[in-house]
């Protein structure tokens, strides 16, 4: 449904203006007007300025209106990189880090991505959209309007396909809008061991064109990370991805700096992801051919590992965004607030940086950001309505949602304070 509605008096009207990425200085610019307002018709933002012209010169008669006098208004948060459609949790093994094992080492004993592939085969579809959808709930109370959702808890056909379909299911009928990428090469399962390149083959010759033939995703990604996927092997999966009709991501550098950054940088791919170990040539080549970098600190964060250098990634005139990485294992959390205070204290990004890397340039790295991420006119109208009169509250109220009202294609769909979930 598309709903019409106006916001007035917002204190600060972040409007994060702009219809393609920010790179480098231009992430400090959020464009934001005191005593804003935004009128939404039918869902696409028709007006945004000064509240006192903006009533001058509209008839809101009819529209639902939201006064947001002492509080900020933002566009919805952009959530470009999660792994939310899975079954079973991996609690065990967080304490197992804690006692010093690490991420590869607990992978490589079967445990990991591979327990997760494991439940996953084993839920039924209806379990999975129901799963899910408590968890889009939960995002949606953290003002995320738009999230991208992977696939790689199958590793064969028919869950794949079974991961994409939910996310299909679940767009269709739940506020938040989910952006689907197929990820089927996200490790190698056991029959597939020592035989690492048939994989890609069974991926690319086998799955992949019926991912494609259903229009089961946009995006393909693949873990290109020493002792998962060479670089050959992923620059193989990702060629005939393009060639398919896919927009590519790439899983780069977390782990090893193998020339996951490079290699988005040479295939086009409209982002390259983690990037903790990514070379300096690296990060120059994607800035040279506008490869978003999305930065995911609560992983950092949660396998305690080095950060990726926000800041001189930013410096280096690369455009930047962040996003959780929900998954049940390296980061088992939907917190925009967390991912902002971890970027912003130990990545030396600025406030203003991280909401730009929340929202418009999270929009670039799905390639929709001349629809979605800014409060601008012709945009889709999601915005959010904080419970305080400006952004510098998101870091500052550590962990937890300053959120008080979602508004999704010009429709009311969150309202902490009168418990609206829609």
């Amino acid at each position: 449904m598309k709903g019409s509605i106006i916001i007035k008096n917002a204190s600060q009207l972040v409007t994060c203006s702009g219809f393609k990425a920010k790179q480098g200085k231009a992430m400090s610019d959020l464009c934001t007007i005191d005593d804003g307002a935004v009128v939404i018709e039918d869902g696409v933002i028709t007006a945004v300025g000064k509240t006192g012209e903006v009533l001058a010169r509209f008839d809101v008669t009819g529209f639902e209106t939201i006064d947001a006098t002492g509080k900020a208004v933002l566009p919805g948060f952009i959530d470009s990189h999660t792994h939310f459609v899975f079954a079973g949790y991996r609690a065990e093994e967080f304490s197992w880090r804690l006692s010093g094992e690490s991420y590869m080492e607990i992978m490589n004993r079967g445990g990991g991505i591979f327990n997760t592939v494991r439940a996953t085969r084993e839920a039924s579809r209806e379990e999975l959209v129901k799963l899910c959808r408590k968890r889009l709930d939960s995002m949606l109370s953290f003002g995320v309007t738009t999230v991208e959702g992977k696939s790689g808890y199958g590793l064969d056909e028919k869950t794949e396909i079974k991961q994409l379909e939910v996310m299909e299911e679940l767009d269709n009928i739940h506020p938040v809008d989910i952006v689907r990428t197929f990820l089927g090469a996200h490790a190698v399962p056991d029959n597939f061991k020592g035989r690492e390149d048939e994989f890609i083959d069974y991926m690319t010759d086998n799955v992949m064109p019926q991912v494609a033939h259903k229009n089961l995703a946009e995006f393909c990604d693949v873990f290109c990370e020493k002792g998962v996927f060479s670089l050959e092997q992923s620059k193989r999966l990702l060629l005939k991805a393009k060639e398919l009709g896919f927009k590519l991501k790439i899983h780069a550098d977390e782990i090893s700096p193998l020339g996951g950054a490079e290699l988005a940088a040479e295939l086009g791919a409209v982002s390259a992801d983690h990037l903790l170990h990514a070379s300096d040539k690296g990060i120059s080549e994607m800035a040279k051919n506008g490869v978003v970098a999305t930065l995911l600190p609560g992983t950092a964060f949660s396998l305690k590992e080095p950060y990726a250098r926000g800041r001189y990634i930013i410096d280096q005139d690369c455009a930047v965004s962040l996003a959780t990485d929900l998954n049940p294992g390296s980061c088992f959390s939907e917190s925009i607030p967390l991912i902002s205070v971890l970027a912003t204290l130990y990545m030396d990004i600025t406030i203003e940086e991280a909401v730009t890397a929340l929202t418009i340039n999270g929009a670039a790295a799905l390639d929709r950001a001349d629809r979605i991420g800014s409060i601008d006119v012709g945009k889709t109208g999601d915005a959010i309505v904080l419970e305080f009169p400006s952004y510098k509250y998101i870091p500052y109220h550590i962990g937890v949602s300053c959120v008080e009202k979602v508004i999704k294609n010009g429709n009311l769909v969150f309202d902490k304070g009168n418990k609206i979930n829609r």
